[in-house]
């Protein structure tokens, strides 16, 4: 649409965004006409008209088979659009036309703004199937009618009223009309039951809507209006009433078809069930994040533990032992408590593999600097877990293996992040691999794990190869 108008109108933003907000509504006055809507505008030398939107209705056959969005038609061909567009008024004068073997009763609402006309709604009715209508479809063509003299007035839709459409109710879901004092003249069979889930044993017709809803839901918290306002339709306001054993979403929308309030018109769904899966999901992301905050304690009090027992050791290789098994419970710590933080199973690594460097770099402090470059984005736990344990595996063997007591240098963590695989390079400028080594095969309880994490965990690929000039070069493949 914005594309259509812009190429072929007159038009400013501000017009568009009125158009917009009025296409977002209009599925309501497709539904309560049971027709099809195509809104017409004029071209910029006001010698045609451009159609920038169309909608079928859910409630009746539609009226167009093929989709009119971008015609252009000349001006004086369609008589209702010109008559619509100069004079400012719904127009139904005119037989009915014939589309494929089928009648169709065409109409011309002017969309009005700020008392301009912007364009004209073209709504056409699929006659084929016309009988004697129900009260229920008697109450939908007259609340088509308020709306389509309140878009012809400029007073609908309401700027200041943003709803999502998506969630809010339609005509189908549930419909009550109200008089002017609020009182319910119309209730659909789906709003009568949605009320009679909320604990309503009476009918609705000839009882003041708000009061009656009141009374269904009595334990309320402190809400910006009063709840028999809303429920009464002063106001275009979309809220929620919760009472017995049920939950209704509600949508008001006052009628003011000539300018006076007439009543109003209040959609509702029952959203019972939507609202206990929602508790649910809520619950259930609680209970999940509780127990990564738990497994993250038990994993630092494992980690305690085991650097009080090193601090007894009388053997240095059995204290580095300890030590570094400290640092590997450490590292799939950082990851619980990450995931304790976040509402569902993925994190940013990339946090994660800062606080590795800077747990692993402890080892050698202020001789051996780290860093990273790139990004690794967002992972899932399945994958962060064991890669944040070969991180830590990788830095640990480099600072330990690659440089002396006395030596200083640097370890660096490069990150490549492709759609389908992330290259991991974890590189030192250290004294380097011995002669003959194999990381394959080399029997370092180190690189076992990281073979085992990488290779039949994470399905990827890693190689250990002398880095240029200088040090070690370690190169990981991994599927994201």
């Amino acid at each position: 649409m914005n594309d259509l108008v812009r190429e072929h109108t007159a038009l400013d933003d501000s017009d568009l965004e009125w158009l917009h907000l009025l296409v977002s509504e209009w599925q309501l006055l497709s539904d309560l006409s049971f027709a099809d809507l195509v809104l017409w505008v004029p071209t910029r030398d006001g010698t045609r008209y451009v159609s920038v939107a169309q909608m079928r209705p859910n409630t009746g056959p539609t009226s167009y088979q093929d989709d009119m969005v971008g015609h252009l038609v000349p001006r004086g061909r369609r008589p209702l659009l010109d008559a619509a567009l100069d004079e400012g008024r719904i127009v139904r004068e005119g037989d009915p036309e014939w589309r494929e073997e089928v009648p169709v009763r065409v109409e011309s609402i002017p969309v009005r703004r700020e008392g301009r006309v912007l364009g004209v709604i073209a709504r056409n009715t699929n006659l084929l199937t016309v009988r004697t209508p129900s009260r229920l479809e008697l109450t939908y063509l007259q609340s088509a009618s308020d709306l389509a003299q309140m878009i012809a007035a400029g007073t609908f839709p309401f700027p200041a009223e943003q709803v999502d459409m998506d969630a809010s109710p339609r005509a189908g879901d549930g419909l009550i009309r109200l008089d002017a004092d609020g009182v319910v003249q119309y209730a659909s069979p789906n709003a009568l039951s949605a009320y009679h889930r909320l604990g309503l044993a009476a009918d609705l017709v000839g009882h003041q809507l708000g009061t009656t809803t009141a009374e269904l839901a009595p334990e309320r918290g402190p809400v910006d209006e009063a709840l028999v306002k809303l429920a009464s339709g002063w106001a275009p306001r979309e809220f929620e009433v919760e009472g017995g054993d049920g939950v209704i979403q509600l949508r008001a929308i006052p009628l003011s078809p000539k300018g006076v309030r007439t009543g109003s018109l209040v959609l509702l769904r029952d959203v019972t069930e939507l609202r206990r899966r929602e508790r649910e999901l809520i619950t259930k992301d609680a209970t999940i994040r509780e127990i990564h905050h738990r497994v993250k304690n038990n994993l630092q009090t494992v980690a305690a533990l085991l650097r009080l027992q090193a601090r007894r050791m009388d053997s240095d290789r059995a204290r580095e032992a300890l030590e570094e098994a400290v640092r590997r419970v450490g590292s799939i710590a950082i990851v619980h408590e990450t995931l304790s933080q976040t509402l569902d199973e993925s994190v940013e690594f990339d946090e994660i593999a800062d606080r590795v460097l800077a747990m692993v770099a402890e080892i050698s402090p202020g001789r051996v600097a780290t860093r990273r470059s790139g990004r690794f984005g967002v992972l899932t736990a399945e994958v962060a877990t064991p890669l944040s344990m070969v991180l830590t595996e990788l830095l640990q063997n480099a600072l330990e293996h690659g440089f002396g007591q006395d030596e200083s240098g640097t370890v660096e963590v490069g990150v490549v992040r492709g759609r389908e695989y992330v290259t991991v390079t974890v590189q030192d400028d250290g004294r380097g691999l011995p002669e003959g080594f194999d990381a394959q095969q080399a029997g370092n309880l180190g690189l076992q794990i990281v073979r085992t994490l990488v290779v039949g965990e994470l399905g990827g690929t890693f190689d250990m190869v002398p880095a240029p000039g200088r040090g070690t070069r370690v190169v990981l493949e991994l599927p994201v």
